[in-house]
């Protein structure tokens, strides 16, 4: 720091000149007084000539700097003006134009009244509040006639007279026409892999001779190929029943928009055995390569068949879109897969250390019932198994209550912690009655096991259990607790099952069929037969259907509430809770009612945190397609959904336009 001052001090200037002379000046008085006076003299001409040539220098300087100041100005100024880019300043708050340069008066046919005018009407759907959030740029393409661009802009407030901030926007359009319709064409021009599949062959031409087969065979192929020739795609037969379609993305937009209206067309088709024909369509779309593409249409044809096909999917990258699927679900099984998926079940159960059985949060009988007969399975194999248990009351405590009283059941039931615990890599998890992650009773348990197994009825949802080992999904069946049945057949005797767990089965199907009168095949009747053999007492399957006075005077003033809904649809909407198999047994009691097709019953639960619906239909009217519009599912016949917020009111208008929009597709 010395150093510098020092150094400063040393340095050469006008004052330590002047200084010097004045010092010498005054050591010359001591010899000569008139020399000093004439270096006195010398030393205050040149202090004058020098302050008056700085005066002069810094007077330069300023007029130098304003004629660059004013050279930039007028450079801006031409810049604005002549930019090639159009620029129009405007305020944001109001949408007025202040000022444009002649590139964007050329794009509008406001030249005379620009400035009059709203930039929103000069440019329909231009917002502006993208700059008002401190953005640089427009978050997407603004068209403006027939020409795209690309906006940036700044923002400058600044205070007005009143006090009051005003906000200024500058904005500079890029024009982008030729690269958008580049860019729309590359990816309109995308490959899209479809899988169709009629998936109900066998059924429509059972029993039809050689030319009715051929007949009908050939109307579907020439209704297929009228449907796919606008595209000019690649279309094949590969197999009996499967179609290859490749096409460009740019058509899929009006298969969409037409809820692919060929699955009607095919519907639509005489049959010889008077089943019509029903067709299943796989799309896959967003891959990289036709591998992958035709992997997507292949889950998405799985997708349609497990939700009981007659119906499109569409999958990309992250999810699954629905198109159709309203028909009613009819029985497609065979003993044979069944079969085979008893003996995979055997032999991952024998090959476990512990076998856990989860099933659907608020387990019912169905759900109960189901794990009781994977735990009759892993009792035979050897294998100790137990179930998870859900806290609280719910629809299945008194049938959980009488297993528990076995003494093999006694220590069956443990709280998912338990389970996380105890689990090891040779852990399997049996989840029944449910295919979604998000249903399950603990989805940390879930992630815990390696090895799960799904048996389940409902219709696959676009969240499903994916990583499954073994997968026993018919949307087919009545119940869980008839796929377990089916199993159990194939794997023990009726005498290895306990009086209570076939009880308990019995019950779950008794629940899913409201006493085999709805969804009931003749495999339900096998599986009810078995059950009986194996000691079921019908009785005692009765009484667990018990309500007390209470409960049905709660039922029947909710079907008071109910207000019909397209003549033949029942809502009930109660603003107080309720049980919710009082809710259940309210929305199943509305079907007995002279002309109600479906039932709906909403009522807020006991946390207040969310509305839940139970719903019900005859089968014209598919309850599940409505409520997947809200989060739920289910099956075409029973579904329910919890809607996580908003009143009852609001998610009963909610409800009426998803009916609307139900019956609008049609």
């Amino acid at each position: 720091m010395k150093n510098k001052k020092l150094s400063n001090l040393l340095e050469p200037s006008l004052g330590l000149y002047l200084t010097c002379l004045v010092l010498f000046a005054a050591a010359s008085a001591l010899f000569s007084v008139p020399l000093a006076v004439v270096e006195g003299v010398v030393v205050v001409i040149l202090y004058l000539y020098l302050r008056r040539s700085n005066s002069l220098r810094k007077k330069e300087m300023l007029r130098y700097i304003d004629s660059v100041t004013t050279n930039m100005d007028a450079a801006s100024r031409d810049t604005m003006l002549n930019s090639p880019l159009p620029m129009v300043l405007f305020q944001p708050d109001t949408d007025e134009v202040i000022w444009s340069n002649e590139r964007f008066l050329q794009l509008t046919d406001e030249r005379d009244h620009l400035f009059d005018t709203k930039l929103s009407t000069l440019v329909p759907g231009f917002d502006s509040r993208w700059l008002l959030e401190g953005k640089s740029a427009c978050p997407g393409e603004v068209k403006l006639g027939a020409k795209r661009f690309l906006v940036f802009g700044s923002l400058v407030r600044s205070e007005e007279k009143r006090g009051r901030a005003a906000a200024l926007a500058t904005t500079y359009w890029v024009e982008i026409t030729d690269y958008s319709a580049v860019k729309e064409e590359f990816f309109a021009s995308q490959p899209v892999v479809a899988v169709l599949l009629l998936d109900n062959y066998e059924d429509a031409v059972k029993s039809a001779d050689e030319s009715g087969r051929t007949a009908l065979l050939s109307e579907i192929n020439k209704r297929l190929a009228a449907w796919v020739a606008p595209t000019g795609g690649l279309f094949c037969r590969y197999d009996r029943d499967r179609y290859l379609f490749l096409f460009e993305e740019r058509y899929l937009k009006h298969f969409q928009e037409t809820k692919f209206d060929v699955l009607d067309a095919v519907h639509d088709i005489p049959s010889p055995s008077g089943v019509p024909a029903t067709l299943s369509i796989g799309v896959g779309k967003d891959a990289p390569s036709f591998k992958e593409l035709l992997e997507y249409a292949s889950l998405s044809i799985e997708m349609a068949l497990s939700r009981g096909g007659d119906q499109a999917v569409v999958k990309n990258k992250f999810n699954f879109e629905f198109y159709g699927g309203r028909s009613k679900e009819m029985e497609k099984r065979t003993k044979v897969k069944s079969r085979v998926m008893a003996n995979a079940l055997g032999e991952l159960i024998a090959d476990s250390s512990y076998v856990f059985v989860m099933g659907h949060k608020f387990p019912d009988l169905d759900c109960i019932g189901a794990c009781a007969g994977v735990c009759a399975i892993a009792r035979k194999r050897g294998v100790q198994a137990r179930i998870i248990r859900e806290p609280g009351n719910n629809p299945a405590a008194d049938m959980v209550g009488k297993l528990s009283q076995t003494p093999e059941y006694k220590e069956t039931f443990l709280s998912a912690q338990d389970a996380i615990i105890l689990a090891d890599p040779r852990t399997l998890l049996v989840v029944v009655d449910t295919n979604r992650p998000e249903q399950v009773m603990s989805q940390d348990l879930l992630e815990c096991c390696t090895r799960v197994a799904v048996i389940d009825h409902h219709r696959r949802a676009a969240s499903y259990i994916s990583n499954a080992a073994l997968n026993f999904h018919e949307p087919y069946a009545s119940s869980a607790s008839e796929l377990v049945t089916e199993l159990l057949q194939y794997i023990l005797e009726p005498t290895d099952l306990l009086k209570i767990e076939a009880e308990a089965i019995l019950a779950g199907i008794v629940l899913d069929t409201k006493n085999f009168t709805m969804r009931t095949g003749t495999r339900t009747f096998e599986a009810a037969a078995f059950l009986r053999r194996s000691g079921a007492d019908t009785g005692d399957v009765k009484k667990l259907f018990q309500n007390d006075l209470s409960g049905v005077i709660a039922r029947y003033d909710i079907i008071r509430t109910a207000r019909m809904y397209h003549n033949d649809i029942a809502v009930a909407a109660v603003d107080h809770t309720v049980g919710r198999v009082t809710a259940a047994q309210a929305a199943d009691e509305l079907l007995n009612i002279s002309g109600i097709d479906a039932s709906f019953v909403l009522f807020p639960d006991a946390d207040g945190e969310r509305v839940v619906i139970s719903a019900r239909s005859m089968g014209d009217t598919n309850v599940q397609v409505v409520l997947e519009k809200l989060g739920g599912g289910g099956n075409a016949a029973t579904a329910g959904a919890q809607v996580p917020s908003g009143s009852v009111e609001e998610v009963l208008q909610r409800l009426l336009r998803a009916i609307d929009q139900y019956f609008e597709e049609d």
